[in-house]
């Protein structure tokens, strides 16, 4: 097995992990400014003051509640990602794409809250920067791999990396965060996607 990156999480009291979990479904319902330590607090079933106590302010505590979603959904890319050294490439491309095809509404809500982040302040693109990250060193590794055991030619890994990323990452997770429905097979869609990576588009 090719190195695992696993983040480990963070451990948290029983309550300290409610009210993260309370507050992560309140910035998913209402977003940051409505989600209020009051309407956190009562969520996760706390005092108010407990909040204050045990995370300061509201903006530690949102900070605290991106990094623990952020550690878990990169957990699971990490895994969805990893590879064996005889995978073949259609077959590690296609259980990734099927990989990412099924993530959860929790990995899809995570990805909301960071698109989200990005939309409202520009300049603030940390977590979908670490998330997108996850996904694109996994693969330069593994076309770096397969250059070196002479199965593709030598071409910049970094840029198979970017393509195959928009194809397994972008062109459905998007459609999927956005709740538009996937009105293809998606298995012929992936046979599709692969056909034209291997074979070009010219005639």
């Amino acid at each position: 097995m090719i190195r695992n990156k696993t983040i480990f999480m963070k451990e948290y009291s029983g309550t300290d992990e409610k009210i993260i979990k309370a507050t992560f479904e309140l910035l998913q319902e209402e977003g940051f400014a409505k989600a209020t330590t009051k309407k956190i607090a009562a969520k996760a079933g706390v005092n108010e003051v407990t909040i204050f106590r045990n995370f300061t302010n509201k903006k530690n505590l949102v900070e605290a509640t991106k990094e623990y979603y952020l550690q878990i959904l990169i957990n699971k890319l990490e895994e969805i990602f990893e590879f064996e050294e005889d995978d073949g490439i259609e077959e590690y491309l296609k259980i990734s794409f099927f990989g990412i095809l099924n993530l959860s509404e929790e990995d899809l809500s995570i990805l909301r809250v960071a698109m989200e982040e990005v939309r409202q302040d520009p300049e603030k693109r940390i977590l979908i920067s670490d998330i997108t990250d996850a996904v694109l060193n996994k693969l330069e590794e593994f076309f770096k791999l397969k250059m070196e055991q002479g199965i593709i030619r030598q071409v910049n890994p970094k840029s198979l990396a970017i393509m195959c990323f928009g194809m397994l990452f972008q062109s459905v997770i998007l459609w999927k965060i956005y709740n538009h429905n996937l009105d293809f097979e998606t298995n012929f869609y992936a046979d599709d996607l692969l056909n034209i990576m291997f074979e070009g588009i010219s005639p």
